[in-house]
């Protein structure tokens, strides 16, 4: 299986992706964009430009494309596009222009496990900072648990610790399984 990993900053995701990554130590973790271009040497604003976004976005794509069987994505296409749609300058972004590629990308994976903020928010976080992770929150809600593009990809929603996340995510692999 193929599974993304999804969510806004400091919901989890990582978090998540570690504990998973011991319980299913066949499966290869896959960094997000974010990391993998830092890697590479790419710097990054504290608040990432348009062009740095659609950088990540097409990273995320290409990882997708040229994925294996049992890989876990920290992050995947849509995560990149909430993050464009709720950016200051999202006037500037075409995001027609990108939705096949995007859906065709997301057809990959055969699960996207969608760590959301709670309330209360388990992170403490200054309030511009919350109010940017409740719009990135509410663009995932809407794309994933919505199906706003009808990418038709099976999305669960995760909660709790990060044990319960885990046990709620091996349960629906076992699910699927059966």
């Amino acid at each position: 299986m193929r599974i993304a990993v999804s969510g806004t900053h400091r919901a989890g995701k990582t978090t998540l992706i570690a504990a998973l990554a011991e319980l299913l130590p066949a499966y290869q973790v896959v960094d997000e964009p974010h990391s993998q271009l830092e890697e590479e040497g790419h710097e990054f604003a504290e608040m990432p430009s348009l062009e740095d976004f659609e950088r990540q976005l097409e990273r995320s794509i290409d990882c997708l494309v040229d994925s294996a069987e049992n890989q876990l994505f920290d992050r995947c296409p849509v995560d990149l596009l909430a993050y464009l749609l709720t950016h200051r300058d999202a006037d500037g972004f075409d995001v027609d222009a990108w939705l096949p590629r995007v859906e065709a990308a997301m057809q990959r994976l055969d699960l996207v496990i969608f760590v959301p903020v709670e309330e209360p928010d388990r992170v403490s976080v200054q309030p511009e900072e919350r109010r940017l992770r409740r719009r990135v929150d509410g663009e995932l809600r809407s794309i994933l648990l919505e199906d706003r593009w009808e990418l038709g990809v099976e999305v669960m929603e995760v909660r709790g610790p990060v044990a319960a996340r885990a046990r709620q995510v091996l349960a629906q692999i076992e699910r699927r399984r059966s």
